[in-house]
């Protein structure tokens, strides 16, 4: 048996057979936009669902495009997910290497088998690459390559690569029909006469994603391919190199786009936030992972907040939509809060802290007892700040903010009671907030009004502010005895003025 024969069988010998088997293949490009999270995850839920195994495979071999960190980025990010995977390149695996720029000498083995099979040709276009992988990425429309050298013998052909003859290795496609099956659109029906004789390899020797990502999910064993349904202009090429190497072909599952709105799609050119700036704007890890699930997914039923291992009990592709998703930020943010409020107050106190002490960096207000009044409140944690600035200082404020229609407040009553309540706090021998509600409600009795009207200007002689996350009891909690008594002071000094 020739050696490249046996090296080819061994190729085989490795794949596992037998499970379901699903990858996730991003570009080190920059941080993971929502589509990119959005095929993560329905690759995991597949995997995890039936049993299998999901790998990642980091497809690097676009070199211009690359960015530093981005590969940590990736990590961190399926790792913040709870997505893990089973093979990669940080953990190996038995169909190594996990990273295309990596995998160079086997892709240039399979170029030269997929030539002698005619299934490919060698240009020699002295056209640039950029010109000749026009579109070819994404099957984009483009102008169709005629190129002279495709109907060379195999020897004259190997006889200019000899001479040394800069090439790239471009698909040969016969006249005929090429059909497909998606487990969300059907069976496609495409005429060969209006595909593309693109690009394969390079002339660096680096291949294009079009012969790279089918020679790797061959080689990995890959059962179920999940992508965005951009690519389904390339599937029937695809499946058209699987059937020159005899292989079998994957099932596929192409998922409409997420959109910004009815008529654009999301992209980071266009501002649309990534998984890492979502985070950045105060969202937790698990409202996001739930609602970017339901971006195109449909589990039936009204319920809608799910955990990831109700996802992998539940998930079927079969209740993927074929229509585009609009990403919904308020949407995002009921999630959000839904989130926040099922976390332990201890939980939530952890996440609330460093926003805290952006504002309140004061030792002496506990963090503990403010995040116990934001967590109903609060749908977003970058809210944080904002919303409890005034225990670290009085703010500015107009003394009308006394006055209040629904509370009977007026700046008379507001000065009376005020007056009256300081000596009060004053004379408490503990300050809890039992004891504080107690004198307020206590004052409102003796009043003949209704608690409102005492509570109302103290919470504002407090905070200072109209709106603010606790009440007036849980504010002179937080702040202290001291602080209390040293803010109504100076209402009393503003009213009387």
């Amino acid at each position: 048996m020739a050696t490249d024969e046996r090296w080819f069988e061994e190729m085989e010998a490795r794949i596992p057979k037998g499970e379901v088997r699903t990858r996730f293949a991003p570009s080190p490009t920059g941080y993971m936009h929502v589509g990119n999270l959005r095929t993560a995850l329905y690759t995991w839920l597949i995997a995890r669902h039936a049993g299998g195994k999901f790998l990642l495979r980091i497809e690097d071999t676009d070199l211009a495009r690359q960015v530093e960190g981005a590969e940590d980025l990736i990590y961190k990010t399926l790792r913040e997910c709870g997505l893990t995977h089973d093979e990669g390149p940080d953990m190996g695996g038995p169909v190594g290497p996990y990273v295309q720029t990596a995998r160079r000498e086997i892709y240039r083995r399979y170029a030269e088998r997929l030539l002698d099979r005619g299934g490919a040709y060698r240009c020699f276009c002295q056209k640039t690459e950029e010109s000749a992988l026009h579109g070819a990425a994404l099957g984009k429309a483009a102008t169709k390559h005629v190129c002279p050298y495709r109907a060379l013998s195999r020897e004259a052909s190997d006889a200019l690569a000899a001479e040394g003859r800069p090439y790239v290795l471009r698909q040969k496609i016969e006249p005929g029909v090429t059909r497909f099956d998606d487990v969300i659109f059907g069976t496609i029906s495409v005429d060969n006469a209006d595909l593309d004789e693109g690009v394969l390899m390079k002339s660096d020797g680096l291949p294009t994603y079009n012969f790279a990502n089918v020679v790797d999910d061959h080689l990995m064993g890959i059962t179920h391919v999940v992508r965005g349904n951009e690519y389904l202009a390339s599937a029937p090429k695809y499946n058209l190199l699987y059937q020159a190497f005899g292989w079998e072909i994957p099932t596929y599952i192409h998922c409409s786009p997420v959109m910004r709105d009815a008529h654009h799609k999301m992209s980071k050119r266009h501002g649309d936030p990534s998984y890492e700036d979502l985070i950045q704007m105060g969202y937790l890890t698990e409202a996001v992972v739930n609602y970017v699930a339901l971006l195109g997914w449909a589990p039936g039923g009204e319920e809608e907040i799910f955990s990831l291992e109700d996802m992998v009990r539940i998930f079927d592709v079969k209740n993927i939509s074929k229509s585009p998703a609009i990403f919904d930020m308020e949407k995002l943010t009921y999630f959000n809060s839904v989130y926040l409020r099922a976390l332990s107050p201890e939980a939530f106190a952890r996440k609330a802290e460093p926003y805290i002490r952006r504002s309140v960096p004061n030792p002496a207000i506990d963090v503990g007892k403010v995040a116990s009044i934001l967590q109903k409140r609060c749908e977003k944690l970058t809210d944080i700040p904002e919303k409890v600035d005034f225990f670290q200082a009085l703010p500015e404020y107009d003394t009308e903010l006394f006055v209040h229609k629904k509370s009977k407040s007026t700046l008379e009553s507001a000065l009376e009671v005020l007056r009256t309540i300081l000596p009060r706090f004053r004379s408490l021998t503990t300050w809890e907030q039992d004891e504080i509600r107690q004198v307020m409600e206590t004052l409102a009795g003796e009043m003949g009004t209704k608690n409102a009207k005492v509570m109302w200007p103290v919470r504002i002689a407090l905070s200072g502010k109209a709106v603010t996350p606790g009440g007036a009891v849980e504010i002179a909690w937080i702040l202290g005895r001291q602080e209390t008594l040293n803010r109504l002071e100076d209402g009393i000094a503003r009213l009387e003025n």
